[in-house]
C-alpha cells in the first residue's frame, strides 16, 4: 500500500553525506531524532545508521511501520491567485512556461515530494504535488517557492490557499472549467492546463499527470455541455460579437474593420477581432508606438495597418465596421461627416464603446448608418453574465462526476505496487529454493532436467498466485467493487508483509535522487 504519512526523510537523507570519523565507510548516517505524532507513538524515532549499527530501514520497520504504511500519499495544491494575492507577489512567484520542466524536477527532488506540476499564469501561481507527508511536503514546497522568488515564507503564507486530495482535485477541475476565473467560462485557462499536461508527458509520474488529464476532460465537458463559454461578458468582446452578427456569415475575414484608438479598450477590441478570425484591420491613433506594441502581441498572419488621426475620416469612408474607443471629450463622427462617405452596400456599423461618446447621436438618424453605444452593450453583457452564472451551477454537476471518476482511478492504482511486490517476493522465494535444491541434487542433472525444474516451480507459483491476483484486479475483467478490491489488497499486504517492501522502495527511491 502506498505511503503518505511519511517520516523525517529530510533529516535522514541530508545526513547521508555526513561522514563518521570512526568508520572507514564514506557513507554513514549520524544519529537523528525524528519527532512523531504523539497520538500515534508518543515519542521519538531514533534513526541511526553506521557500519556496525542496525540499519535505518530496519529501525523504521520495527518502530514506525504502523504509522508510515497505513495511508497513501496526498495530493496537495499550494496556490496564490488573483483572489488571494496582490499582483506584485504573483509577478515574483511566476514561472515562465519554458522553466516549468526544471521547476518540476526541482520539486520532485524534495524529500517528501513524489510528483509535481506547475500552473503559472498572470492570474494564478499554483503548485500541485503528490506528497509523502502533507505538512512536511507543504513546508518544503513553500521554502522552495520562497528561495526562488525572494519572498519570505511568512508573506507567502499570508496569501496562499492549501487544498488536499478531493478538495485539490475539485479546485483544479473548477479552474479548468473556467469557474475560478474572473470571467466565468473563459477559454484561455483550459489552454494553459493543457500546457501543463504537455510538460508532464516526459516521465513525471502517474497521479499528477492523470489529474491534469482528467481536468482537461472536465473543462471540455463543462464548456460543451453547458455552453458556459458562450456570450460576451466584457464590453470589448460584446462589441466584437455584436458587430460580427451584423455581417454576412463568413465575411469577418474580408470585411474592412476600422479601430479608432489604440488604448486599453482598443487593444482588447483588436485581440477579440483576431480571435474571431479577422486577419486585416486599420487602426487610427495619435501615435504609432501603441499600435506597434499591439502588433508585437498579435500572431503572425494578421495585418494591422496604422493610420494617423488626420486620415480617420478617409479610412472610415472605406470601412464596413468602425469601433471607437478614444478619450475625446467631443464626438469624432457627426452626421455631416457620415453623409459625405460613399454609400455602403449595407448600412455602415458604428460600435462606440467610449465615454463620452465618440459618435454623435445624430448619426443614428441616417439610413446608411447603425450606431451601438456602451449602454447597449452593457445590457448584453449583464444578460450574458447571469446566463453564465446559471450554467456554472450545471458545470458543478460535471465536476463532481469527473472528480468521482478520478478518485476511483486513483484508488485503483494502489493495487499495482501490491501486485508487483507479491510477484517479486514469491519469485525470490522460488528462486532461492531452486538454488538450494540444485546445490544439493543438481550436480548429476542435465540441462534439460534443470530447465524442467525451473518451469515446474514457476508454474506452481503462478497457480498459487492466480487466486490472489484475481482479487486484486481493477479492470473490467472482474465485476468487483473497488472497496472490496482494496480490502483484499490490505489483507495481502499484511499476510505477505508487503508493506515493509513498499515502504523500503519509497525510501530508497528518494535516497537515489540525492
Amino acid at each position: 500500500m502506498a505511503v503518505s504519512s511519511a517520516f523525517g526523510f529530510n533529516q535522514m537523507l541530508s545526513s547521508k553525506h555526513h561522514n563518521n570519523p570512526s568508520s572507514s565507510s564514506p557513507m554513514v548516517l549520524g544519529t537523528r531524532a525524528f519527532p512523531t505524532n504523539s497520538k500515534t507513538t508518543g515519542g521519538l524515532i531514533r534513526c541511526e545508521l553506521s557500519s556496525s549499527s542496525v540499519s535505518a530501514l530496519q529501525q523504521l520497520k520495527e518502530s514506525a511501520i504502523d504509522r508510515y504504511t497505513k495511508e497513501r500519499s496526498s495530493i496537495v495544491v499550494i496556490g496564490l491567485s488573483i483572489h488571494t494575492a496582490p499582483l506584485e507577489m504573483r509577478e515574483k512567484l511566476a514561472i515562465p512556461v519554458a522553466e516549468w520542466p526544471q521547476a518540476i524536477s526541482e520539486l520532485c527532488a524534495l524529500n517528501h515530494i513524489e510528483e509535481a506540476a506547475v500552473l503559472s499564469t498572470c492570474n494564478r501561481m499554483e503548485i500541485y504535488v503528490l506528497a509523502l507527508s502533507q505538512h512536511r511536503g507543504v513546508r518544503e514546497v513553500t521554502q522552495w517557492m520562497s528561495k526562488r522568488s525572494g519572498i519570505p515564507v511568512s508573506d507567502i503564507c499570508k496569501h496562499w490557499f492549501l487544498l488536499y486530495n478531493k478538495d485539490a482535485t475539485q479546485h483544479l477541475f473548477e479552474v479548468s472549467a473556467g469557474l475560478d476565473s474572473l470571467v466565468l467560462g473563459e477559454g484561455q485557462i483550459l489552454s494553459q492546463v493543457k500546457q501543463v499536461r504537455e510538460k508532464l508527458r516526459n516521465g513525471f509520474g502517474m497521479v499528477i499527470p492523470g489529474l491534469f488529464e482528467k481536468a482537461i476532460t472536465t473543462g471540455k465537458r463543462a464548456r460543451a455541455e453547458t455552453g458556459i463559454a458562450s456570450g460576451a461578458v466584457s464590453v470589448s468582446s460584446a462589441a466584437v460579437e455584436l458587430a460580427l452578427t451584423k455581417l454576412p456569415p463568413g465575411s469577418a475575414s474580408s470585411a474592412t474593420m476600422l479601430v479608432v484608438g489604440a488604448g486599453k479598450m482598443g487593444k482588447l477590441v483588436i485581440k477579440h477581432l483576431v480571435a474571431k478570425g479577422c486577419t486585416r484591420m486599420v487602426v487610427v491613433n495619435r501615435t504609432q508606438e501603441r499600435v506597434a506594441a499591439i502588433q508585437e502581441e498579435i500572431p503572425s498572419g494578421v495585418e494591422i495597418i496604422y493610420k494617423p488621426l488626420d486620415e480617420m475620416l478617409a479610412c472610415a469612408g472605406e470601412a464596413n465596421v468602425i469601433f471607437t474607443s478614444t478619450a475625446s471629450e467631443t464626438p469624432l463622427f457627426l452626421k455631416e461627416h457620415v453623409e459625405s462617405f460613399p454609400l455602403p452596400a449595407d448600412a455602415r456599423l458604428f460600435v462606440d464603446i467610449s465615454v463620452p461618446r465618440n459618435v454623435g447621436s445624430c448619426v443614428a438618424e441616417l439610413d446608411s448608418a447603425r450606431v451601438c453605444n456602451v449602454d447597449d452593450l452593457k445590457e448584453v453583457v449583464a444578460a450574458n453574465k447571469e446566463d453564465r452564472a446559471r450554467k456554472a451551477m450545471e458545470a458543478q454537476d460535471i465536476i463532481i462526476e469527473e472528480s468521482k471518476k478520478f478518485e476511483a482511478w486513483w484508488d485503483s492504482l494502489q493495487t499495482v505496487p501490491t501486485i508487483k511486490k507479491l510477484r517479486r517476493k514469491t519469485d525470490r522465494i522460488r528462486a532461492d529454493s531452486v538454488v538450494k535444491f540444485m546445490s544439493k541434487y543438481g550436480k548429476d542433472m542435465d540441462k534439460k532436467t534443470k530447465e524442467a525444474v525451473e518451469d515446474l516451480t514457476r508454474a506452481m507459483v503462478n497457480k498459487i498466485l492466480h487466486g490472489p491476483m484475481k482479487h486484486l484486479r481493477c479492470d473490467d475483467t472482474e465485476n468487483r467493487p473497488l472497496p472490496e478490491t482494496l480490502e483484499n489488497m490490505e489483507a495481502l499486504n499484511r499476510m505477505f508483509e508487503l508493506e515493509l517492501e513498499l515502504l523500503e522502495e519509497k525510501i530508497r527511491a528518494k535516497m537515489d535522487q540525492k
